[in-house]
Parts: C-alpha cells; sequence; structure tokens
C-alpha cells in the first residue's frame, strides 16, 4: 500500500482503540484462534457478562468482530482472516517493547 488515505488512518485508529483495552485485546487474540460464544468469553477473562457484552459492542462498533445467532447463542468472530495474521504479528512486536513505559499510569518514556 503506497498511500495512506484517511480512510485506512480513521481504521488504524480503530484498531489500537481496540487494543488499547487489556480486555479487548484478549478477545481478539481469542478469536483469532476461531469463534466463541460470550460465556466462553466470560470464562476466559474472569469478566462480569455485563463487562464482555459492552467490550464486544466496542468490538462490533470498529468493525472487527462480528455476531451470528445460531439457535439461543450469539457466536462471535473477526471481520477478516487477515485480522488474525495482523494480530499475531502485532502480538511479536509487542516483545520489543518496554513493558515499564506505557503502562496504567501513563507514558514514561518521555
Amino acid at each position: 500500500m503506497d498511500t495512506l488515505t484517511d480512510t485506512h488512518a480513521a481504521a488504524l485508529a480503530r484498531l489500537g482503540y481496540a487494543l488499547s483495552d487489556a480486555g479487548r485485546a484478549r478477545i481478539l487474540m481469542r478469536l483469532r484462534g476461531g469463534e466463541a460464544t460470550p460465556s466462553e468469553l466470560v470464562l476466559m477473562l474472569g469478566a462480569s457478562k455485563q463487562a464482555v457484552s459492552n467490550q464486544l459492542a466496542c468490538l462490533r462498533g470498529c468493525g472487527l468482530v462480528v455476531a451470528e445467532r445460531r439457535g439461543r447463542n450469539q457466536v462471535y468472530r473477526l471481520t477478516q482472516a487477515a485480522l488474525a495474521d495482523a494480530l499475531d504479528a502485532l502480538a511479536a512486536l509487542t516483545l520489543d517493547v518496554d513493558p515499564d513505559c506505557c503502562g496504567p499510569a501513563g507514558c514514561t518514556c518521555r
């Protein structure tokens, strides 16, 4: 991709926002391995149903996940297979990042 358009920049900003929360990032990393129900995500995260529901709503709004009704269950998956590859690449890059830099207290790398 030679040119980064405003549309591309907005999409990257949404991805960055989605990944800025550890719960949302964990949901995305889980879904890169395949679809999951909210109940499965609640168990994985150890979070409340409401918290997971809020995170999934955000990820849907960002265009990163979709839900499909199957009987009484909603099943979530990534919107694009390429997103799983991108998440894997981003996860690999984090190994070179100072873990003490941009924590909850803010950026200390100034």
